[in-house]
């Protein structure tokens, strides 16, 4: 724990807090419409990034609000949205006349966040819902070699094949296959560690298709924020050397490609995303830092952070631009992908950089 907080930090902490992203429920929008004034609807995926943000926000200030939002976040998953009819937590909570889905990755974001919760607490119940969540992981998406990416409920059949990235299955899946290997670090369960593997070699094999995609410059940026999911992921596994080779090369790709597509279309995401991955694989051996890159990074990440009086917006990060015009999402992961990748650099800077994977938020 640190006791040096930054300006950003503490008004993106503020954020989360204060600003009514995370409703009463203890479940966070989607994002934040400035343009509309109004939330979009809860995100069980996005109540799970928040919860890790928080857990990690807590972590690294001290403050307890932080680990008192990060339960009601948990709690909600745990008591609220989980369907115990269906044995799994639906794309999104309290959809009215929506034909309601469950998605492969989002359950394995749930998973690091109640595990997140769990390591700070001790909460069996915390542990208990991420087991949970694993098992419905394993049970209702199998596809041979593979995981499908969404299924229907309450019949839990495979939904149809669409274009959009989230709806085929894909490398970026590994990222969600961590909460198994972090359920197994947690209860030395083989299945979980075994499963992991599983989605690491489909992985490997398919990842050299995934990226540019497209022809459309903003779909292949879309795709970029997917791909580096993958790259993540490796970072769990890069002592093994085609992991290695495979981050290494991914960065290259993602920076090049987001170079490329940045005048028209920049996520604020895929920036926070490439700047945590340059910083971890500099630690991990795997690439050198480009530390005038990195600089860049970070300046065009901050960039994205809100100064504003409206307690809606103040602090928290946009979800990109096109051309020269900001895009009216204000994000929870925006926002916490974009704190944590400034706070690496600057613990970097500092020469204190000594971050495990499982804090990646």
């Amino acid at each position: 724990m640190s006791s040096v907080t930054s300006c950003w930090m503490d008004r993106a902490g503020e954020w989360f807090l204060r600003s009514g992203i995370q409703e009463p429920s203890g479940g966070f929008a989607r994002y934040y419409r400035s343009d509309l004034g109004a939330n979009a609807r809860i995100s069980t995926e996005i109540t799970g990034y928040a919860a890790s943000a928080l857990v990690w926000l807590h972590q690294v200030t001290g403050r307890d609000e932080y680990l008192g939002a990060a339960r009601q976040a948990g709690w909600f998953l745990a008591r609220q949205a989980w369907d115990p009819a269906a044995a799994t937590l639906p794309f999104e909570y309290a959809v009215d006349g929506d034909l309601p889905r469950a998605y492969f990755f989002d359950l394995g974001i749930i998973v690091r966040g109640l595990m997140a919760l769990f390591r700070a607490t001790g909460e069996g119940e915390f542990l208990a819902a991420a087991e949970a969540c694993g098992a419905s992981m394993a049970r209702d998406f199998a596809a041979g070699d593979h995981f499908h990416p969404v299924v229907t409920l309450p019949d839990k059949q495979p939904a149809a094949p669409e274009p959009r990235w989230s709806r085929q299955p894909g490398c970026y899946q590994l990222k969600s296959a961590l909460g198994w290997l972090e359920l197994h670090q947690q209860t030395g369960q083989a299945s979980y560690r075994a499963r992991f593997e599983q989605v690491l070699e489909y992985a490997l094999a398919s990842q050299a298709e995934f990226l540019p995609g497209a022809a459309q410059p903003e779909r292949v940026m879309d795709r970029l924020h997917a791909y580096c999911y993958f790259l993540e992921g490796l970072l769990a596994c890069a002592e093994r050397a085609e992991c290695a080779g495979a981050l290494a090369e991914g960065l290259a790709r993602v920076a090049g490609l987001c170079e490329q597509i940045a005048p028209v279309f920049e996520r604020s995401d895929v920036l926070a995303q490439t700047l945590r991955l340059r910083l971890w694989a500099n630690e991990l051996g795997v690439l050198p830092l480009d530390e005038a890159r990195a600089a860049r990074e970070a300046e065009r990440v901050s960039g994205y952070q809100l100064e504003q009086a409206d307690p809606r917006l103040s602090g928290g990060f946009l979800f990109g631009r096109k051309g020269a015009e900001p895009l009216p999402y204000v994000n929870p992961v925006s926002t916490a992908f974009s704190v944590q990748a400034l706070e690496l650099w600057r613990q970097h800077q500092a020469g204190r950089l000594k971050s495990a994977w499982q804090t990646l938020i």
